[in-house]
């Protein structure tokens, strides 16, 4: 009978095993994690592969930033997605998104981006950049509560929270001139001339970016000091870039009192011309409103003037008064030259210059305007647009500053 062998393991043998169960479990677990980790991945934003060379998040928020700053909202929100596709960190993308929603008056949405790109900023270039985007979100939200006709009660804090951003800009960097820029395009839009000059001077000192903005703007901020606007809606217009119809007719109503003007120095005349009873009592009779104002937030003013009846000012052949139809230079120098004649008692004024030539290179003497041009430019109330090349440019737009300093000099004219 053979002897059974027993194969007993060794201590050694064991532990080797042991060590063995230990990799495979920890191997285990690692496999568990890196596969945690990438589902999670897979479930967050996926950057897109870029397409060509200047496929880039910096090249099309570049881009977006220059179409954002001529005024091609929807253009500049396609560049800005299209670089948060290829980085969805992107903080100035972000921004970018924030800046597009407040110009399209989303101001909540306009915040809510402004705080993606706070949270992935990285760099003090990309801080200062978010700073300046809340300064701008928040004066462009004053700003919209603040135009002639809206109804929205403006938020006291904006201009504080708009100064706080401002203040972290420039400390981190104290020569960042897009922070001076819209910090004084802010105190513009809270009406603190002397503020928001002196930030537009700070500009021009540094030299750098927003220099020639600054300079439109510090001159514009002189030209509302000298046009001295008194009324709370000479001031809103004041900061408007084009003024509309409706705004005129506010304006000279506000501004001018031209009602009261016109009541003292114009001949009152009576109608003493037979009436029919039964005409007179139809709801047509003496219907000398637009149709188009029902609903205008200025309608009271249009009114007035179409009342009083200014040349310029009148309703059109179609019953409309088209209140937000733009105002150019021809039409304003006839408003005016309208009330020169009727205030002065000076009909001869009418036509003064027929026949006289033109003394600048883009104003027949034969367009319908011409007189009134040369009646308000040779007392000095209007000017030549370009005083280099000497163009009055009839056709473009009037701003509100402009206005308003016409309105002042006629005052002075009229010793009113």
């Amino acid at each position: 009978m053979g002897k059974r062998r027993v194969l007993n393991e060794s201590p050694y043998r064991k532990e080797q095993k042991m060590i063995s169960r230990i990799k495979a479990v920890n191997l285990f677990r690692f496999l568990v994690i890196v596969a945690a980790g990438g589902l999670l991945i897979s479930c967050g934003p996926k950057a897109q592969k870029p397409l060509s060379q200047l496929d880039t998040p910096e090249h099309h928020t570049f881009t977006g930033i220059r179409l954002l700053n001529q005024e091609k909202f929807a253009d500049a929100g396609r560049e800005f997605d299209l670089a948060l596709r290829l980085e969805p960190r992107y903080s100035k993308a972000h921004a970018g998104v924030g800046l597009v929603k407040a110009y399209q008056s989303d101001f909540e949405g306009g915040l809510e981006a402004l705080k993606q790109a706070d949270k992935h900023a990285r760099s003090d270039e990309e801080k200062v950049f978010v700073r300046v985007g809340y300064i701008r979100v928040n004066t462009l939200s004053h700003a919209a509560c603040m135009r002639v006709g809206t109804e929205c009660k403006p938020d006291d804090t904006w201009l504080g929270h708009a100064k706080d951003a401002f203040d972290r800009a420039v400390l981190i960097d104290p020569k960042a001139a897009a922070a001076y820029y819209f910090m004084g395009e802010a105190y513009l839009a809270a009406f603190d001339l002397d503020q928001a000059g002196k930030m537009f001077n700070r500009v021009l000192g540094l030299n750098a970016e927003y220099v020639k903005e600054a300079d439109s703007r510090w001159k514009l901020v002189q030209k509302i000091q000298r046009a001295m606007p008194g009324t709370e809606i000479g001031k809103k217009i004041a900061l408007v870039e084009r003024i509309t119809r409706a705004d005129v007719a506010a304006l000279f109503l506000e501004e001018l009192k031209i009602d009261l003007l016109y009541a003292r120095r114009t001949p009152k005349t009576f109608d003493t011309a037979f009436k029919d009873p039964e005409k007179a009592k139809s709801p047509a009779a003496g219907r000398s409103g637009a149709t188009d104002i029902g609903n205008h937030p200025l309608k009271a003013d249009i009114e007035e003037i179409i009342r009083i009846g200014m040349r310029g000012l009148e309703p059109y052949p179609d019953g409309t008064f088209r209140p937000n139809g733009l105002v150019d230079r021809a039409t304003y120098a006839m408003i005016v030259e309208e009330i020169l004649i009727k205030v002065a008692g000076d009909n001869a004024l009418a036509t003064r210059f027929i026949g006289s030539p033109s003394p600048f290179p883009d104003l027949r003497a034969d367009l319908p305007y011409f007189n009134a041009v040369m009646v308000v430019t040779s007392r000095g109330l209007m000017e030549a647009k370009e005083m280099v090349s000497g163009e009055f440019a009839p056709l473009e737009s009037v701003g509100g500053a402009d206005a308003l300093l016409v309105i002042r000099k006629m005052r002075e004219e009229l010793r009113f």
